[in-house]
């Protein structure tokens, strides 16, 4: 199950003035001047807030929103990677240490209100579908993540990456929000145990339970506080449902907040590079290395399109930024003895809360700087907290459709198959694949071959043999 992997741009206009006399405090103030902009510190330097529309409180509320929903990613992919046999209290070190590492990278180095951490779904195929079945070590396993991170830093130095995006067609780029949408959506309805999957079917879970009704409470508080336009609905709802859990039983105070983070060394530097060169282990190196790829690729597009930083063909401008901080982690990760590390969908929390900048991003990863120490404090926030908020990203991720060419099959078709399929399987590498897939096949089959760009013929190969692979 994949975890990894976002509102409306409603932006606060603060107006400033300084005035020496009753007559200047009259005068009208530009709404596009902001207070940061008036009076520009170190942050409005780094980030140029007000250039984004945005200001230091937004952000650092952002920050919080974005951090808060992915603070289980701490406590849950130690508990996975410990079922490949390597020890859970190191590992509990090295996600706080990675996730807050790379964050802090992705904020001075791109500006962009991204967060990263290791990918939930590929832990799972790490530990299970490789250690667990006997494949490889857990040491082979770092190794293939290591030489999947060199792979990826290379294609993005030389601009690969980058060649890949643009290659998508426009329809599936522009639906991949809505995809994001009904992911995310999906992840708070399970985590909530409002959905449960059997025998391939979705249902109703048990709502007498316990996690169940304080999500549906905090599912009330957070819609209402975001009808009244309250500033910080997502994090003041979040604290609040955390409260109600406390009288409930699923809020569990710790004895202490405070914690002293145990030596990594039984976990880092140990992957096992040679052993890990095997034709063997190919497909499987390519199982991480196109998981990571598309969905890096889907979250960048969705959380980036919901923040309004997309151009008119759906592009990122400067992902290549971004897809070399994401190259880099996974690298660095694996050497630090973790799987692989990836842009979390989980980001688009931030941006609803306002997020448009680095900014965002740096103030989650300090705070998962502070859970090395503090991580009972994270462990104090229950899944039935976040999920209600996690549904609320997912209802405001919906209008992207709009902007699918229904009109056109050929291009609703792509679209509409990199949706269900993101929601259907839970894995959003799976529906942006299957889509440009479709695209390529509808287009050949109506006669309309010179719609299809050349590169997408030669991008379909890998994509056929990553499905063959699943």
């Amino acid at each position: 199950m994949m975890y990894h992997v976002v509102g409306s741009n409603i932006h606060m206009h603060h107006l400033a003035t300084h005035s020496t006399s009753r007559e200047e405090a009259r005068l009208p103030v530009p709404e596009s001047k902001s207070a940061a902009a008036t009076n520009p510190g170190i942050f409005e330097k780094w980030f140029h807030l007000s250039e984004n529309k945005t200001d230091l409180n937004t952000e650092i509320l952002a920050g919080l929103v974005t951090f808060m929903t992915m603070a289980y990613v701490v406590i849950v992919h130690p508990g996975i990677l410990s079922g490949a046999g390597m020890p859970l209290e190191p590992l509990v070190v090295v996600t706080a240490v990675i996730a807050a590492a790379s964050t802090i990278v992705m904020a001075f180095y791109t500006n962009r209100p991204f967060a990263l951490a290791p990918a939930m779904g590929s832990n799972a195929f790490f530990a299970y579908s490789i250690v667990a079945a006997g494949l490889a070590t857990w040491q082979q396993a770092l190794g293939m993540v290591f030489i999947s991170g060199i792979v990826f830093l290379l294609l993005t130095l030389l601009g690969l990456r980058e060649a890949i995006v643009n290659l998508v067609p426009r329809s599936i780029k522009v639906s991949v929000g809505a995809a994001v949408g009904l992911f995310i959506a999906q992840l708070g309805f399970s985590n909530a145990g409002l959905v449960t999957a059997s025998n391939n079917l979705l249902g109703i879970g048990d709502l007498g339970q316990p996690e169940a009704i304080l999500a549906i409470i905090g599912f009330f508080l957070i819609a209402t506080l975001m009808a009244l336009r309250i500033k910080g609905a997502l994090l003041w709802g979040i604290l609040g449902t955390t409260i109600i859990g406390i009288p409930m039983g699923i809020t569990q105070i710790p004895s202490s907040f405070i914690s002293a983070p145990p030596s990594i060394m039984s976990v880092a530097l140990q992957l096992d590079i040679m052993g890990s060169l095997h034709l063997a282990f190919i497909p499987l190196m390519f199982t991480f290395f196109a998981g990571d790829f598309f969905s890096t690729m889907g979250t960048l597009l969705g959380v980036g399109g919901k923040a309004g930083l997309l151009d008119e063909n759906g592009d990122l401008p400067g992902i290549e930024k971004p897809f070399l901080v994401d190259a880099m982690a996974t690298t660095v990760g694996s050497l630090m003895g973790t799987s692989t590390v990836t842009t979390y969908i989980e980001s688009a929390s931030g941006v609803e809360e306002g997020g448009r900048t680095g900014l965002t991003a740096l103030v989650a990863g300090c705070a998962f700087a502070l859970m090395i120490f503090f991580t009972p404090i994270a462990r104090m926030i229950p899944g039935a907290a976040t999920a209600p908020a996690l549904i609320l990203i997912g209802l405001l991720m919906m209008p992207a459709i709009t902007s699918i060419d229904f009109e056109d099959f050929t291009e609703a078709l792509p679209a509409f198959i990199t949706i269900v399929f993101t929601a259907f399987t839970f894995n959003l590498a799976n529906g942006i694949s299957l889509g440009i897939i479709t695209y390529v096949l509808v287009k050949l089959l109506s006669g309309r071959r010179a719609e299809i760009p050349t590169g997408l013929y030669f991008l379909c190969i890998p994509l056929l043999y990553y499905f063959y692979l699943l």
